[in-house]
């Protein structure tokens, strides 16, 4: 018998990243399952087998007739969930809606949203349905020679912190990652990167810096908690921007405490700005960027935003 696509519009289609958490949900799963069996959701799920395929399933059970989805894993397995609404174009991304069971190392999206990081509970979020609609950030950027495009909900970064992120996935994808593994290598990396003179045209107006790290993005915390742009809004139509530019190396190591406030920003040697429109062109080749915490390619970074996009559920406004 042929399934209508209707049939599938009020069940909710789980996007399952095993690796998530150091493998934490190859282990988890079949206690998430049973979770998920108790709160009366109907649900469908499948594992990813590789990077990128979160994206590929998500195409796939949309044209099914999917509209309600979960991610289940971090903040990457999020990232490719939603980069699956806005690369397929059978149905308006504003038919669909998005909650998540965080299991990752950072969770950075879900901890604006107070999303709580308890199974039982985050599912119980799900059911409940409280829903926000929040803008996306759009980057286009250079990979292999090439210029590809990559939707974002939380932070992008770039420089220094794109460094962190890269020695990060690195570790991840041998296995031996945890959630020390962004702090180890936050530290590692300050010995390691070099400050980059950058220009940075914001809503067309040009700025030149000697970056050590940038972040533009739509909520407040990247790197399992850290505040990078803690002024942001996540539905205001507007990017958030901070700039750190050159300092010394004991003024850096007496500022990582306040990376977590969000009170570094106060520093004269830090910038902060508001914009439609971000282009980022470094003058030294290899400035990386990042983006929700996955590693993508180098300058120059177009990055715009997509005003109100997407349907997620969440715990608390913020």
């Amino acid at each position: 018998m042929m399934i209508e696509k209707n049939s599938f519009v009020n069940k909710w289609f789980v996007v399952v990243n095993p690796n998530a958490g150091n493998r934490k949900i190859k282990r988890d799963w079949g206690r998430i399952q049973k979770l998920f069996e108790a709160s009366g959701l109907d649900f469908d799920f499948a594992f990813t087998e590789y990077a990128l395929h979160a994206i590929k399933i998500t195409k796939e059970a949309i044209v099914k007739g999917y509209r309600n989805f979960v991610a289940v894993g971090g903040d990457g397995t999020f990232n490719e969930v939603i980069n699956g609404f806005f690369m397929q174009q059978d149905v308006d991304v504003q038919d669909l809606k998005i909650g998540v069971v965080p299991v990752g190392t950072g969770n950075d999206w879900g901890r604006m949203f107070e999303i709580p990081n308890d199974y039982r509970k985050s599912i119980s979020v799900i059911e409940k349905g409280k829903t926000f609609v929040q803008d996306v950030g759009k980057i286009s950027y250079f990979a292999d020679g090439e210029m590809r495009i990559r939707y974002f909900v939380n932070i992008a970064g770039m420089g220094f912190d794109a460094l962190v992120a890269q020695k990060t996935n690195r570790q991840k994808a041998e296995g031996k990652g945890n959630a020390m593994s962004y702090f180890y290598n936050l530290l590692a990396g300050l010995f390691e990167y070099k400050p980059a003179i950058t220009d940075v045209f914001v809503d067309g107006k040009k700025l030149s810096f000697n970056i050590f790290s940038m972040s533009v993005g739509i909520c407040r915390y990247n790197g399992g908690g850290m505040k990078q742009l803690p002024n942001a809004i996540p539905d205001d139509g507007l990017l958030d921007m901070t700039i750190i530019k050159k300092m010394g190396m004991g003024t850096l190591l007496a500022q990582l405490r306040n990376l977590y406030s969000g009170t570094f920003i106060k520093h004269p040697k830090v910038a902060t700005f508001t914009a439609q429109n971000i282009r980022i062109t470094c003058r030294r080749k290899g400035f990386m960027m990042e983006a929700d915490g996955e590693s993508l390619g180098e300058s120059p970074f177009d990055v715009n935003i997509i005003s109100k996009a997407l349907t997620t559920i969440i715990h608390k406004t913020p």
